[in-house]
């Protein structure tokens, strides 16, 4: 095995952090990546008690589990998000419900505490979404100007920029993962998002091939594309199932239905090629952990964490130190 093999507990917060450890060790996991809501971190109060963010990696360590990263997705989509309306109020404190820019100035700060708490919990990387305030201009009409998309990636920077200088002063990276929703979710808009940041090192992507997957972006291209910008990797799958009556937008259809144009699969039962993923993660010398974003809506979940925790571990493995022909000389 080349990189330790973590579970992503974003899908998992409806269990105590405790109950959650005992089933993955259970399963084979090497470790957890922490999200910021459930029990699992307490983000201003891990930025403020020492005490308590040690202990998170203390109740993993008594699993034998380790942390490499911690994920802030539902505060960070809050900073940029066009509406902010009552879809995220569960993501904010009840203060800030039913008012866009009370949720707004909220998730700002607690991006700012989530930078200090990764660096009180001891990671280096913090995965999350940054939001968009264009996303719903994406088919264009009533058509949209250059100037409006401008306008969105000028402001995804005003925004984020006061952010990431505080993840600068605790030495962590903001790893944003590419998703539909977010300002970036393809290598042209990845590319653009880096641009509209100055290519500041601090922000950079939490690689998960299964949203290109299934928008007919090459995770590999993704890969090649942003060499020294792949902070932390999610591994997760998804399948294409156009049947000539859906299209590729899902038709309002929520996961799991049938007739929907795509959906997400356990690990090794969709679309993604993850051997040539490995591979190419090999060639970026990527030594981060792999952590499987579990999602499959026709599957129970513990059966599918397992199962996927077998799936990467078999899939992994070390780079090479040589050329195998090299033993004949």
């Amino acid at each position: 095995m080349a990189r330790p093999v973590t579970l992503f507990t974003g899908q998992w917060a409806d269990l105590k952090l405790e109950d959650l450890a005992k089933k993955a060790k259970a399963w084979g996991y090497d470790g957890l990546e922490l999200a910021c809501w459930g029990d699992h971190v307490e983000v201003e109060k891990a930025a403020k008690d020492l005490k308590y963010a040690k202990s998170r990696k203390e109740l993993l360590a008594d699993y034998k589990l380790e942390c490499y990263a911690i994920s802030a997705h539902l505060s960070g989509q809050l900073v940029c998000d066009a509406n902010n309306d009552s879809r995220s109020d569960l993501f904010s404190p009840k203060t800030c419900h039913g008012n866009a820019e009370k949720k707004r100035a909220w998730a700002v700060q607690e991006m700012k505490y989530t930078a200090k708490a990764a660096k009180n919990i001891g990671v280096k990387v913090v995965n999350g979404f940054t939001g968009s305030s264009i996303w719903h201009m994406l088919y264009s009409f009533p058509p949209v100007s250059d100037t409006m998309v401008e306008d969105g990636f000028a402001f995804f920077a005003k925004m984020w920029n006061p952010i990431l200088d505080e993840f600068d002063k605790c030495g962590v990276k903001f790893a944003l993962e590419v998703h539909p929703t977010e300002i970036a979710f393809d290598i042209i808009t990845a590319r653009r998002a880096l641009r509209a940041v100055k290519d500041r090192k601090t922000f950079g992507f939490n690689f998960d091939p299964s949203h290109l997957h299934w928008q007919m972006v090459d995770p590999v291209k993704f890969i090649k594309a942003f060499p020294d910008r792949i902070y932390h990797v999610h591994m997760k799958d998804a399948a294409v199932t156009l049947d000539g009556e859906s299209g590729i937008l899902s038709s309002h259809l929520n996961f799991g239905t049938p007739g929907r144009g795509w959906d997400f699969r356990s690990l090794g039962r969709g679309g993604v090629k993850f051997e040539e993923i490995m591979r190419q993660l090999n060639v970026i010398n990527y030594a981060g952990p792999l952590s499987v974003e579990w999602e499959d809506a026709m599957m129970d979940r513990e059966h599918g964490a397992e199962e996927a925790c077998r799936f990467v571990k078999a899939l992994d493995f070390k780079k090479s130190d040589r050329v195998f022909d090299e033993a004949f000389g």
